[in-house]
Parts: structure tokens; C-alpha cells; sequence
């Protein structure tokens, strides 16, 4: 990956919490916990699961260029979902979370050097992962979420028509 790619991927990287936030308030409050199907996610669930992602690829990051040989924990989201009772957890701290929690790790990966985005580590579930790996995977993980969250509003709208 050039430099450009990466700028340009970090970028994307930084704008998530603002897409998402922006997909939120399009959800009418009634709609909130709402799932298109079972075992789909309402939007509350999806802001949960991006605060406890962000929060898994917070360390990530981390690991993957401060320590040798690192190990990446994979982990069963829709366990975590289900464990944790995403629709009881409250929504505010949740979405700042994410944006906290983003906006740190964006001054880091911004001001890392070259050799770092080289970094191997090995990833449970996956195998080799790198940390150019991480930077694609997280740069476009908030912007799946939003759209995900407007297809849920979509769908739910869709249904109320009926």
C-alpha cells in the first residue's frame, strides 16, 4: 500500500464516527430496537457492537506494531450481542465511545512511520493479518454500519406501510 492509500484510507477512518452519527439520527425512536429479521441487529445493537468493536480494534492496532509476533484475538460478536444485552446497554455512552475511542487512535495511526504499517501479526480466526490489514478492514467498518443502519430504517419503514 502507497502512502496515498493510506492517507486516504485514514481519512475514511477518521469520518466513521460522523457517518454513523449521521445514520443514527436518521432512525425515528420508535424504530431504534427494531430488527429487520430474527437474528438481525436493530440500529441500538449496531451502535453497541461498533463501541465494543472499536474498543477490540483499539488494542489491535496497538499490539500489531508495539509487540513482537502479537496474536489478534478474534471474538463471536453476535455472542457479545446476545451476552451483553446490547438493547439494555444505554445508547449515548455506547456511540461516544466510538467516537472517543476513534478519535485516539486516529492521532496514532497518523503519525506512524512507514515500517509500522509492515507489522505481521496473527490474527485467531484468520491467519497472517498486517497492519495495512487492520487499516482496510476499520476504514470502511463504521461506513458497513451505516448503511446498515439505513437499511434497517428502510425495511422498517417498508413494513409499517403494509
Amino acid at each position: 500500500m502507497d502512502r496515498a492509500e493510506r492517507d486516504a484510507l485514514i481519512q475514511r477512518y477518521a469520518a466513521g464516527p460522523r457517518r454513523l452519527k449521521a445514520a443514527l439520527a436518521t432512525v425515528p425512536a420508535e424504530a431504534l430496537t427494531w430488527r429487520p429479521a430474527p437474528g438481525e441487529w436493530s440500529a441500538h445493537e449496531v451502535v453497541c457492537h461498533c463501541a465494543d468493536s472499536e474498543t477490540n480494534s483499539y488494542a489491535r492496532i496497538r499490539f500489531l506494531v508495539a509487540e513482537p509476533d502479537p496474536v489478534i484475538q478474534g471474538y463471536d460478536e453476535a455472542q457479545w450481542a446476545r451476552t451483553f444485552d446490547y438493547h439494555a446497554h444505554p445508547l449515548e455512552p455506547a456511540l461516544a465511545t466510538v467516537e472517543a475511542v476513534r478519535a485516539n487512535t486516529t492521532a496514532l495511526i497518523r503519525r506512524l512511520p512507514d515500517e509500522a504499517w509492515r507489522r505481521v501479526g496473527r490474527h485467531t480466526e484468520s491467519g497472517r493479518y498486517t497492519a495495512e490489514d487492520w487499516l482496510r478492514i476499520y476504514a470502511e467498518h463504521l461506513e458497513n454500519h451505516a448503511r446498515q443502519i439505513e437499511a434497517n430504517v428502510a425495511a422498517w419503514r417498508a413494513a409499517r406501510a403494509r
